[in-house]
């Protein structure tokens, strides 16, 4: 029973530790979802898709301060101590329990109507205005041309126009004329499913960082359940004759 409650302070103070490389884990993961999703916020993409994020932000705003408080109670082998830090595990828990339910609830909303808005970005591109920053911008961080494939530029009105694709289809330093005829100077492969990839990326990462955190929690949980539940008198072992 003794090394059961060595092991289990034990691994509390390495969670309390770990409470500030998931605290910095945290908000790296959070601001990289959001800034991710808002480089392409033109779009109109679902914002109930930053809803994990907001939360991932949320538990590692407290995350540093717990670091502290966990480890003065594990030292001074507070019951009470204990018990409180057992209270803020299980509320931060739930907050990744809850994180995990929305990213997996809300997965399918951040690329829903991607196309539909996406289209009328295209439609007005006309090399001066918003939409066709936009377009420019996503053509060339995502290396992609028109929406499912660089023939889709066909469609739209600056080719009818110029009878060639924006400058920002062209590959990165290649001598591009724009013209669909040369398509080996060109970035073929269309820009919805690219984003669509990216953005679900982004959001399986964030969801398999939480999960990892929520598993050190559930057993930080199980290790302070076992010391505030062991029974005094349980550390001493019977002597024989």
């Amino acid at each position: 029973m003794a090394f059961g409650v060595k092991a289990s302070k034990n691994i509390l103070l390495l969670i309390s530790l770990l409470f500030w490389l998931s605290g910095a884990a945290f908000t790296y993961v959070g601001s990289y979802f959001i800034t991710s999703y808002k480089n392409f916020d033109d779009f109109r993409i679902d914002d109930y898709g930053l809803v994990p994020a907001i939360i991932i932000l949320a538990v590692a705003g407290v995350m540093f301060s717990i670091s502290i408080i966990g480890c003065c109670t594990i030292l001074k082998k507070s019951k009470i101590g204990l018990g409180f830090f057992l209270l803020i595990i299980l509320l931060i828990f739930a907050a990744e329990v809850t994180a995990l339910v929305f990213g997996y609830v809300y997965k399918p909303s951040i690329t829903e109507g991607l196309y539909g808005s996406a289209y009328n970005f295209f439609y007005m591109y006309d090399g001066y205005n918003s939409q066709s920053q936009a377009v420019d911008y996503l053509q060339t961080q995502l290396q992609c041309c028109g929406l499912t494939d660089y023939t889709d530029w066909k469609n739209f009105r600056w080719y009818y126009d110029h009878k060639t694709v924006p400058e920002s289809c062209c590959r990165a330093n290649e001598p591009c004329s724009g013209k669909l005829e040369q398509p080996h100077l060109l970035n073929t492969e269309g820009c919805v499913d690219k984003l669509q990839k990216l953005l679900q990326g982004v959001l399986n990462f964030a969801l398999l960082v939480i999960l990892g955190f929520a598993i050190i929690k559930f057993l930080g949980i199980l290790s302070i359940s076992f010391i505030i539940c062991r029974k005094p008198g349980n550390d001493y072992q019977t002597l024989y004759a």
